[in-house]
């Protein structure tokens, strides 16, 4: 268990407020919840209940199922906000851990959300052959519950790169362009 679990009770509170918090404006039902952060149902309807308890989530009943919010006046919300973005990052072992399952990785490159640069399209570029896109998604969920946020994804056979590349291709120039971060490069960049 990594220390802010222990020290917030539980990887599924951290993951609560990591969803809450790095989507302020959006509202998710217990489901969406659930769903969204990977954890039981009766996990999310446990930890909605304490954040609603101590109120920093509000609950707008107004439709059904009920669905949730955070509180905007919430007295101690930026400094939790501050708090929770500066300690959020996912190890570069784990992403790699996540995505192996989609194929041959021939290169993986973090910019965007992992470099805190918002205006790259792209988080996370995988390139690699025999790419299962399925599992694919699968790895990449799994990296969205961790974080709390939508991670945005492009992937490519090698021979699509190595032309897109040739050709500047303005979705990988968005990624090259801006601060990033190699997790797999072998292909030679």
């Amino acid at each position: 268990m990594e220390p802010l679990a222990k020290l917030f009770g539980s990887p599924a509170r951290l993951k609560v407020l990591r969803l809450f918090l790095f989507n302020k404006d959006t509202t998710f039902t217990q489901g969406d919840v659930a769903l969204r952060t990977k954890i039981s149902k009766d996990a999310a309807r446990k930890e909605l209940a304490e954040l609603t308890a101590a109120g920093l989530l509000r609950k707008r009943a107004a439709r059904t199922p009920a669905a949730f919010q955070t509180n905007p006046k919430f007295p101690h919300l930026p400094a939790l906000e501050a708090f929770i973005r500066e300690t959020t990052n996912v190890r570069p072992e784990y992403v790699l851990e996540a995505l192996k399952k989609a194929g041959t990785l021939r290169l993986v490159a973090l910019s965007g959300l992992f470099t805190g640069i918002i205006e790259p399209q792209v988080d996370v570029l995988v390139v690699g052959d025999n790419l299962d896109e399925r599992a694919l998604g699968n790895g990449i969920h799994a990296l969205e519950a961790e974080l709390g946020r939508e991670i945005r994804y492009a992937s490519f056979p090698t021979a699509d790169f190595k032309y897109r590349m040739g050709v500047y291709d303005r979705l990988l120039r968005d990624v090259f362009d801006y601060p990033h971060r190699l997790l797999i490069d072998r292909i030679g960049l």
